[in-house]
């Protein structure tokens, strides 16, 4: 996609993305402080329990600016590091993500149970049974969280508290560059990808509702893009309304998985503990591949998921 004559920076590819260094942003001091005279009240409530007054979250979310204008007009992600030289518990880790992920936006329920921080390690579930990828070591294939939520997700949050032995490694690919990919070389199946499929809600069923709801993979609104993709919910969600995928939606689902798989187009890295990992759900699909874990419990891989909608007047 194109802004005038300037491309835009939105739709990066492997080549043109700006170097890796780039991709990591140092913790604001504020974000520090607040959540430092956040830590004593944390001890005696649940840290989703602890809400920033709205001066203190209006200071983080000034700090937080550059990571704010990668995730909307740059790149549509970014890490914030570790902090350097502090040892933190797991509990207070997710105490100062909570913090900087108020700084950002609004957290919002991620199932039906109202979970606002979620525990993303295997529990060796299976995906015939209804798990969601979060719950296994599979490769979760290129996708956006929340894809059959009536709410639009703006931002997801990861923070990595433990690491796998080997694999998870993290990748993300533009919605932008593949909007291109598929105006410039593939209209009939982007012309596909903007009609409504099926998507499973994967458990998320409040009372009345359906267990499947429709949506376009593809949304654009002027230079805005909104995607709602992962092809396992989309396949079950057919199935499950008794509806399979006609030929010419499978082959625009091939089409769409091809491209995203392709190299040149995404960019990949390892998250190391107490980093903290932030994405634009709305254009970034992003995915993490098959791990093995370690055998003790206290080794495993674990990550910890912010869902967050950004504050609008």
């Amino acid at each position: 996609m194109q802004n005038g004559n300037t491309v835009d920076p939105r739709a990066w590819t492997a080549a043109s993305i700006d170097g890796p260094s780039a991709w990591y942003y140092p913790l604001p001091a504020v974000c520090w402080t607040a959540y430092e005279g956040a830590r004593n009240e944390a001890k005696q409530a649940p840290v989703t329990a602890i809400r920033l007054p709205d001066i203190v979250r209006a200071e983080c979310a000034a700090a937080l600016g550059p990571v704010r204008a990668a995730l909307e007009s740059g790149r549509g992600f970014a890490i914030i590091a570790a902090p350097t030289g502090e040892r933190l518990t797991a509990h207070d880790a997710q105490l100062l993500y909570w913090i900087v992920g108020q700084g950002l936006g609004r957290p919002f329920a991620q199932n039906v149970e109202g979970t606002l921080l979620y525990d993303v390690h295997d529990l060796g579930r299976d995906l015939s049974q209804g798990a969601r990828f979060s719950v296994t070591n599979y490769e979760s294939s290129f996708h956006t969280d929340n894809s059959f939520g009536a709410d639009i997700l703006d931002y997801v949050g990861l923070l990595c508290l433990q690491t796998a032995k080997t694999g998870g490694r993290s990748q993300v690919v533009s919605g932008f560059a593949i909007l291109n990919e598929l105006r410039a070389r593939h209209p009939e199946v982007l012309a596909t990808l903007r009609q409504p499929f099926h998507v499973d809600r994967r458990g998320g069923i409040r009372a009345g509702e359906t267990p499947t709801v429709q949506f376009p993979v593809l949304q654009t609104n002027g230079d805005e893009l909104l995607v709602r993709y992962l092809r396992y919910w989309i396949e079950a969600g057919h199935e499950k309304a008794g509806q399979p995928l006609r030929v010419v939606q499978g082959n625009a689902l091939d089409t769409l998985d091809a491209i995203l798989n392709r190299r040149d187009l995404r960019a990949e890295f390892v998250l190391k503990p107490g980093d903290m990992y932030f994405i634009n759900n709305r254009w970034i699909l992003h995915n993490r591949t098959a791990f093995e874990d370690y055998s003790e419990l206290e080794r495993r891989r674990h990550l910890v998921r912010l869902w967050l909608q950004v504050r609008r007047a």
